[in-house]
C-alpha cells in the first residue's frame, strides 16, 4: 500500500478486550504512515480508552459503553447518527460482532473494509481474508492491505505515558529500593481456565527469588488480594504493584524487568509494549489462536496432549471437564526452565 498524500477522516471500530485494543495499535501505526495527514479516530470501550488515548498516532476516541448505558440497539442508532456527523471516508473494523456490522451498515461510509468472517459481512465494501493460522497483528495489517515480508509484521506498539505517571512508577521504584534483578509475574486473567495455578506461580516465584531475583506481581484491582498474599509470604522480595497502577502505567513498570512471566491474558500485550521478553503460559487455550507474545525475545508454553483443549477462544470460568489438566500438567519445573532459558539467551 502506497504512501496517499491526501486527507482522509478515518474510524476504527475496535470494542473488544484490553488485548484486541493493543494488537490494534500496530495496524493504526502503519496506517498513520499510509495517510499521514489524516485524522484517525477510535471507536472503544471505557476499559481500552487509555490505551488508544496514549498513542501518538490516535487524534480522537469515541467511548461506546456496549455493556452499559450504550446496551440498547437505540443507543447503537444513536451513536451512527453521531458518527455520521464527522463524515468520515474511511471504515476499518477488526472487530467482527454483528452490533459492529449494525453500525457500519448505518455509517453511510464508501471505503469499508471488514473481515471475511464478520457478521453481516455484506455491508462492508471491501471484504479482507481472516486467516486463522496468523498472528492477530498479521490479520489487522491484512485489514488496511499492508503488504509484510517475512517477520516485518512484529511491530511493537507505541504508547506515550504521561510525566505525572512516569514519576508515580519511578517514585514506586525509590520506595522499593531495588538493587537486584527483577522479574515481574501477573498470575490473573479475566477467565479461569486461562488462570495458572496459583501455587504454581509460588513455586516459580520461590525459585526465582532462591536465585536472587527480586518479582514484581503485577494486575487489576481483581488480583490485588491474590498478589499482596504472595507478596507477604516473601517479604523484602516479593512486591506487589496490583491494584495501584492503570494499563500505561503497567507498561512503564514492566519496562524494569528483564522478564515478564504471565497467562494468556492482557499482560501479554502490556509486555509487547514495553518491548520486554515475555513467558506466556497457555492452559485452556492454545498460542494458534494468534494472540501470543511476538517480539522475538518471548515465548510461550502449553500442554497440548489432552482432547479437551482447547475448550473455547477465551477461556471458561470452570473447566468442562473438571479437570483443569491444561494447567496441571504443565508443571512449575517447565516454566522455570523455559524461563531461565531466556535469561540466559539475554547475557
Amino acid at each position: 500500500m502506497e504512501v496517499l498524500i491526501r486527507m482522509e477522516r478515518i474510524l476504527i471500530i475496535q470494542t473488544a478486550f484490553i488485548g484486541d485494543a493493543i494488537l490494534t495499535l500496530p495496524m493504526i501505526q502503519k496506517l498513520k504512515d499510509f495517510f499521514p495527514g489524516s485524522q484517525i479516530d477510535v471507536l472503544a470501550i471505557p476499559s481500552t480508552a487509555e490505551i488508544f488515548s496514549s498513542s501518538a498516532y490516535v487524534n480522537g476516541i469515541i467511548i461506546f459503553d456496549k455493556k452499559n448505558k450504550d446496551k440498547s440497539p437505540l443507543a447503537t442508532m444513536r451513536l451512527s447518527r453521531e458518527l455520521q456527523k464527522n463524515k468520515y471516508s474511511r471504515v476499518y473494523s477488526p472487530h467482527r460482532s454483528f452490533r459492529t456490522s449494525f453500525l457500519v451498515m448505518n455509517l453511510g461510509v464508501k471505503e469499508t473494509y471488514g473481515f471475511s468472517n464478520a457478521a453481516l459481512r455484506h455491508v462492508y465494501k471491501n471484504l479482507v481474508e481472516y486467516s486463522p493460522k496468523h498472528h492477530e497483528v498479521q490479520r489487522n495489517l491484512d485489514l488496511i492491505g499492508f503488504n509484510y515480508h517475512d517477520d516485518e509484521w512484529r511491530i511493537q506498539p507505541q504508547i506515550n505515558i504521561t510525566d505525572i505517571s512516569e514519576k508515580k512508577v519511578n517514585d514506586f521504584f525509590v520506595s522499593l529500593n531495588i538493587e537486584s534483578r527483577i522479574i515481574a509475574v501477573a498470575p490473573g486473567s479475566v477467565w479461569n481456565t486461562k488462570k495458572y495455578p496459583h501455587e504454581y506461580y509460588e513455586e516459580i516465584i520461590k525459585y526465582f527469588v532462591g536465585k536472587s531475583f527480586c518479582v514484581l506481581l503485577i494486575g487489576s484491582e481483581a488480583e490485588k488480594n491474590v498478589c499482596d498474599n504472595i507478596a507477604l509470604k516473601n517479604a523484602g522480595k516479593v512486591f506487589s504493584a496490583a491494584g495501584h497502577f492503570s494499563l500505561i502505567e503497567s507498561v512503564e513498570l514492566l519496562k524494569k524487568a528483564e522478564l515478564l512471566i504471565c497467562n494468556d491474558s492482557a499482560p501479554t500485550h502490556l509486555g509487547m509494549c514495553a518491548g520486554i521478553p515475555v513467558l506466556t503460559i497457555y492452559c485452556s487455550t492454545v498460542p494458534g489462536f494468534g494472540f501470543y507474545p511476538y517480539n522475538k525475545e518471548s515465548s510461550f508454553l502449553s500442554y497440548d496432549d489432552l482432547s479437551c483443549k482447547p475448550c473455547g477462544i477465551h477461556g471458561k470460568q470452570q473447566c468442562p471437564v473438571n479437570t483443569f489438566d491444561c494447567g496441571l500438567k504443565l508443571l512449575p519445573q517447565n516454566v522455570i526452565s523455559k524461563a531461565e532459558g531466556m535469561l540466559n539467551d539475554k547475557y
